[in-house]
């Protein structure tokens, strides 16, 4: 309908007024809830080139697409807006249909290949809340552009190689006794980190010995032992020693098999995984065939730069003048071989907006380079997250691991749950399943229904609220649609409702009919925000039409059915909507 009146008012003002306005130009919205109708257009615009007042330029656009509209009952003119009201056939006959086709709302195919990276951790420490952020958003992303008629390639990239993991290589060599996960009992990835944090503690050490025999900082940094060790085992990384690798090969694989289980917890997946040690060598050679097209360039020290100034940016430095790659030559390398093992059409990567300068660079180099996937480089740039506290130091061992942060809403929503009375006549494991999907729900839904670019701040409190803006909110809301199906015990799928819409009923009816185009418009933005919100608008107008309105206790036979339709409509809708936000929503409570 939306789209409808776009391209009839389109057509009908460029015949009154003589212009040519496009579909796209016109704005239509949803009616104000102060105002009668269901969809408004906005007509300032046309105002002054039809040289007349707004309530003619309304009364001439309303009285014409009335006449071409057929679904429309009346309009009325608000200064510069004409609000739209719809019969109730049109309501009746999209309930009808939308109930009785499970492929109504789907959305037609785009023909387009689009690969999402999202996760990109480190082998040097565990998953923390930034990373929890990263991975929500880039799942979500991926399942709404699948929904919006997309093919979705999901991609990992780890950062097993470099400095920093040498730092926690060097320190479980110094420090280490030879443990492992199975006998210290630890997730592997926790093992690592913890030697991570050990090598930051032992530098300062170093660090403080240095600067009192007289060395300022910087230069207490630089010639600290542990520093230097590291930067030596890394060049013996690169060089292939056998020790090195071999040490290197052990802590990666404890890594991976942490990361695996909670990526099996969170529930998130990937069609693959890829390695920096696998690709930078690829960056590597890319940038020596840059350099030999004169694109780049070698400085004195033997450095190789690309100079980005006429560009608005900086000199960069593509490889360092000892040999050494840096991150910009991994995900050339990457950005290739992903390109030719997919050829996607766009390549959007999940990063945290810390990152925007830097790809800013790799999407300039790569078309300085004519790489045919340059133009599809896309930078889906997050905001941090942060506690109440501040902000978190991976390397001070003051992040919220990911692993405890899932454990603590699991038992939140547990204590909640147990105090509301809601897990009554369960079985322990059908008990333990809902606090999973609830403490799931709210800490993925606190995160994904703020605006991705925006920072934030997460409070795990906040966010488990039966009432509240929340997961489990909707959750609940669904479970109640549930009920309700329960207790009335009937087929009503079979009904054909002829029934005039009351207000709380078609403020749901048009929540519902709006969904397709929140999903589009959530996919065109890349912001899982836009669908979050309407999913918990279609909660709350469910529970104000629940308590306006007598479902299985209806006046009559009729209204029963339509109710219960209407219900069951909304149930399947909020499953869906959550489901691509990657949260479950349990059949009762």
């Amino acid at each position: 309908m939306e789209q409808l009146l776009r391209e009839k008012t389109a057509t009908i003002v460029n015949n009154l007024y003589g212009t040519n306005f496009s579909a796209q130009e016109i704005t239509v919205s949803q009616t104000a809830k102060e105002f009668v109708g269901d969809f408004t257009v906005v007509i300032f615009s046309f105002v002054k080139i039809a040289k007349k007042n707004p309530a003619e330029v309304g009364k001439e656009i309303g009285d014409a697409i009335q006449k071409e509209i057929t679904d429309i009952e009346s309009y009325n003119v608000v200064k510069g807006f004409v609000n739209f009201k719809l019969k109730n056939e049109f309501w009746n006959n999209f309930l009808l249909k939308a109930s009785a086709d499970e492929n109504f709302f789907l959305l037609p195919l785009t023909n387009k290949k689009i690969m999402v990276e999202y996760a990109g951790p480190n082998t040097n420490k565990p998953l923390h809340l930034g990373h929890i952020r990263n991975i929500f958003i880039g799942y979500s992303v991926s399942e709404i552009l699948k929904a919006a008629g997309n093919e979705v390639v999901k991609v990992n990239i780890y950062n097993d190689r470099g400095i920093h993991i040498c730092k926690s290589m060097l320190a479980y060599q110094k420090y280490g006794n030879k443990e492992t996960p199975q006998t210290k009992n630890i997730k592997g990835d926790h093992l690592v980190g913890n030697y991570y944090v050990k090598f930051d503690q032992e530098l300062k050490i170093q660090i403080a010995g240095l600067m009192a025999k007289g060395m300022k900082e910087e230069e207490a940094n630089k010639n600290a032992p542990l520093n230097i060790e590291a930067k030596e085992m890394l060049l013996k990384w690169e060089a292939g020693d056998s020790e090195v690798r071999a040490l290197w090969e052990m802590m990666n694989g404890w890594v991976y098999e942490g990361f695996n289980k909670t990526y099996n917890l969170i529930g998130c997946d990937f069609n693959k995984h890829y390695k920096e040690s696998d690709t930078y060598l690829l960056g590597k050679k890319i940038v020596e065939e840059g350099l030999k097209k004169n694109i780049f360039y070698k400085r004195l020290d033997g450095a190789v730069c690309v100079d980005l100034t006429t560009d608005g940016l900086n000199e960069k430095v593509l490889i360092r003048s000892d040999g050494t790659s840096v991150y910009i030559t991994q995900d050339l390398g990457t950005a290739d071989l992903r390109y030719k093992d997919f050829e996607p059409n766009q390549m959007i990567y999940t990063v945290a907006n810390e990152q925007d300068y830097h790809f800013k660079v790799l999407k300039l180099v790569t078309e300085k380079l004519e790489k045919k996937y340059a133009a599809g480089i896309n930078h889906l740039s997050y905001g941090m997250v942060d506690l109440p506290s501040g902000r978190m130091k991976s390397r001070e061992g003051t992040v919220v691991d990911a692993d405890d942060l899932i454990e603590e809403m699991i038992r939140t929503a547990k204590e909640q749950t147990i105090e509301l009375g809601k897990t009554e006549n369960f079985t322990e494991v059908e008990a333990e399943k809902l606090y999973y999907e609830l403490g799931m729900g709210a800490l993925k839904f606190f995160i994904l229904k703020v605006d991705p670019r925006k920072r934030m701040i997460f409070n795990p409190k906040e966010s488990i609220d039966f009432h509240g803006f929340t997961g489990p909110f909707i959750q609940y809301t669904y479970a109640r649609i549930q009920s309700v199906k329960r207790k009335a015990g009937i087929d009503f799928k079979s009904s054909s409702p002829i029934i005039k819409a009351n207000d709380s009923e078609l403020q749901l009816l048009t929540q519902l009919y709006l969904y397709p185009n929140i999903i589009n418009e959530a996919a065109n933005n890349l912001d899982p925000a836009l669908l979050a919100n309407h999913i918990y608008l279609i909660a709350k107008s469910f529970n104000s039409f629940y308590a306006d309105n007598s479902i299985t206790q209806a006046e009559t036979e009729e209204l029963k059915n339509y109710r219960l339709l209407l219900s069951d409509l909304t149930g399947a809708i909020l499953k869906r909507g959550m489901k691509l936000l990657g949260i479950e929503v349990p059949e009762r409570m």
